[in-house]
């Protein structure tokens, strides 16, 4: 005889439907409480480790879509699951119209990361402060960090760093490339930030960041050996680095006042609100670290994969060349150098840059947490639950983006996408305040590539992983080599 499960909702891990229980009952409507249990569709997994488990195995499997495609097969495509994820109780919004209420309801959900992340980043970085004070920091720095004058200060220097790093390349033999990037992108945000505090000051501050990466990828195990125990004491050891280079660049303010030419921690030590106030110690350094983390891994995970993929296309590869060309062809013979009205005159590279970004999701999902009960579509988020905002399902969904495995820049032509359904820097009023600093360093790279480079992978069917960014497990192992140059 073939048993089935009676129909039902066992809430969630450990404590059941119990929490609903309790509020209908201590509530003037005992009889909601039917109801409620019914209304948050979802699976809580495991005692104490949730769905966890099902999760890690879908994204070190060759199919991680596998993980949300069991909700959608489940309960259907309703966009809104329960779920109990990184040790909370969490909801799993899928599809493209609850992500926009959820990134642009500022007053319902607050930011939501981990309790480990939000440590290991600061808690006065941007991802974690909350709403009033998120807004006065992004108005204070959005000048020192994506304003024109700022931009067109660093482009001159990524642009040099690039250029010196790929001279280099073809007589490096085998290389990985994206590790190539990474030291090349960190080498730029660290100039950004403090450009004259010498090498063993930079060397010092990687160091110490490669361990703090890694163990915000980990599990928050705050025991000697773990790498969130690793991580907290490196993080430690960059604040304290950072604060003696801040000190002493006080120092130099107080006495000589800000040089002519100031970099990323002069601007945010000088910025100051309406009332006069400005940014403490801790503040500068958080945000500072913040950019660490977002400006270096993330470029570089998603500068190697345009690379890869416009090499794999090589009809998109001379597309994309030639428009480089035709930016060189046309610049002023006096004129050495990228333009930020150049860069803006990258169109069809632009289309390629986002349809990487929505192709291969170098963040899975966003955090966010219910300030109070929520109903969404219908379903009751409870107060203090986590949301995870997924992003690389609502990308790859085909119901959103027709054929959405196929890598394809011209699905871009002349479409924009309604609202949430392309948010791979956010959305709302905590879109990624380093956008476009992120996108110059890629831009720069990629002209300067396509006009003068060809990567020749080693192993181009070597195995991908996805966690906690997608990459070649060989970290992309190849050769560069140098091709001639148009002249015109």
């Amino acid at each position: 005889m073939k048993l089935s499960r009676p129909p039902g909702d066992m809430g969630w891990s450990l404590i059941g439907n119990v929490l609903y229980f309790l509020k209908a009952f201590k509530s003037k409507d005992p009889d909601s409480i039917p109801s409620s249990t019914v209304m948050l569709r979802g699976d809580m997994g495991w005692p104490f480790i949730g769905n966890m488990w099902s999760f890690l195995r879908a994204f070190k499997s060759k199919d991680p879509e596998s993980f949300i495609n069991s909700y959608v097969r489940r309960y259907g495509r309703i966009g809104i699951y329960k779920s109990f994820m990184f040790g909370n109780p969490s909801v799993l919004i899928t599809v493209p119209e609850l992500c926009k209420l959820v990134y642009t309801d500022n007053d319902r959900f607050k930011p939501g990361w981990p309790k480990s992340t939000a440590e290991l980043i600061g808690k006065k970085s941007f991802v974690c402060v909350p709403r009033d004070e998120h807004k006065r920091l992004r108005k204070l720095t959005a000048g020192p960090i994506n304003g024109q004058e700022a931009l067109s200060t660093y482009l001159e220097y990524i642009e040099d760093a690039v250029v010196s790093t790929l001279e280099k390349t073809p007589n490096m033999g085998e290389l990985e490339f994206l590790t190539l990037i990474r030291k090349l992108t960190f080498k730029i945000i660290m100039y950004i930030f403090v450009s004259d505090e010498g090498d063993p000051v930079m060397d010092a501050l990687e160091k110490e960041y490669k361990t703090l990466d890694y163990g915000i990828r980990s599990m928050a195990i705050n025991l000697p050996g773990f790498a969130y125990y690793k991580a907290l004491k490196a993080r430690k050891r960059l604040c304290k680095i950072l604060q003696s280079v801040l000190t002493k660049r006080r120092g130099i303010h107080e006495k000589y006042g800000p040089p002519a030419k100031k970099d990323m921690m002069d601007n945010l030590m000088i910025v100051e609100d309406e009332n006069g106030e400005k940014l403490d110690d801790e503040q500068i350094i958080d945000i500072l670290l913040m950019y660490l983390m977002a400006g270096h891994e993330s470029s570089a995970h998603l500068t190697m994969w345009i690379v890869v993929l416009l090499q794999e296309h090589p009809d998109m590869f001379q597309k994309a060349k030639v428009e480089q060309e035709e930016i060189v062809k046309n610049r002023s013979p006096m004129k050495k150098g990228l333009t930020l009205e150049e860069i803006r005159q990258m169109d069809y590279l632009s289309k390629v840059v986002d349809e990487t970004l929505r192709y291969i999701n170098i963040s899975l999902m966003a955090f966010r947490e219910a300030t109070e009960d929520v109903i969404l579509n219908g379903y009751l988020i409870p107060k203090g639950w986590k949301v995870q905002i997924w992003m690389r399902n609502v990308h790859l969904d085909p119901l959103v983006y027709a054929d959405p495995k196929k890598f394809d820049p011209s699905r871009w032509d002349e479409y924009t996408p309604k609202a949430g359904a392309f948010i791979p820097f956010g959305l709302g009023s905590r879109l990624c305040p380093g956008k476009n600093l992120a996108k110059l360093e890629i831009f720069v790279f990629l002209h300067h590539f396509l006009l003068n480079y060809r990567l020749e992978r080693l192993n181009p069917k070597c195995p991908i992983i996805y966690l906690p960014h997608t990459r070649p497990t060989d970290n992309c192992l190849a050769r560069i080599k140098k091709i001639s140059p148009l002249v015109y």
